[in-house]
């Protein structure tokens, strides 16, 4: 197709368009915009039916866009648009609660430090209750090794049930413990990320940038 044939073709499907809304807005009625499988542009007063899954566009009687009709979303796509939805929403609401709470970096890294603070406290004590934890485990482990199946002796006894009980709680305590501070160490981490990522949201929102597109 030479440009002059193009040229003429798009002046011909703009004044098609061009009559079509004008027939179409008689009245006071609206028409619709829709594109076809092979890109074509349509108007007219209804969508057809085989194209009626597809995105579509409203228009007035002054040929201006009114609504806008999205196509059907399958089940993934519905899923994502959510997703994204919720998470924009999320958003909003976090950078409301950074702008009305706090008014400097400095808030943030106080409440930050405080925070630290008490996991780092809530560690010394666990840290605390784990070597005491320990220590019983030593006393406990030694007083087994008077008892079967750890002393081979002919004439050493069965172990007491309430010994086995004992020691069998204080390991299952012992594995707890680490496992809560290996927590605790993950928690702090996190903390450390949280805060940084809204100190640095706190400042992306108060950058000049952000600030005049926000009024």
């Amino acid at each position: 197709m030479t440009r002059l044939t193009a040229l003429l073709a798009g002046t011909l499907l703009t004044g098609a368009a061009a009559l079509a809304i004008a027939g179409a807005s008689k009245g006071g009625s609206v028409s619709y915009r829709w594109v076809d499988e092979n890109g074509v542009v349509h108007y007219g007063d209804r969508v057809p039916p085989q194209y009626s899954q597809r995105e579509t566009e409203v228009i007035n009687s002054h040929g201006v866009e009114v609504e806008r009709r999205e196509a059907p979303k399958s089940g993934a796509e519905a899923e994502e648009a959510a997703r994204k939805q919720k998470a924009e929403l999320q958003q909003k609401q976090h950078d409301a609660f950074l702008l009305t709470t706090y008014t400097s970096v400095k808030d943030i890294e106080q409440l930050r430090d405080e925070r630290l603070e008490q996991l780092k406290a809530q560690r010394r004590a666990a840290e605390q209750y784990t070597a005491s934890l320990h220590d019983r485990l030593l006393v406990l482990q030694a007083r087994v090794m008077h008892f079967k199946p750890y002393n081979a002796d002919a004439t050493a006894r069965r172990m007491p049930d309430d010994l086995a009980e004992d020691l069998g709680h204080a390991l299952n305590e012992m594995r707890v413990q680490r496992n809560a501070l290996a927590l605790k160490d993950q928690e702090e981490a996190a903390t450390r990320a949280q805060f940084q990522s809204d100190i640095d949201r706190y400042r992306e929102l108060h950058s000049p940038a952000v600030s005049t597109a926000a009024r």
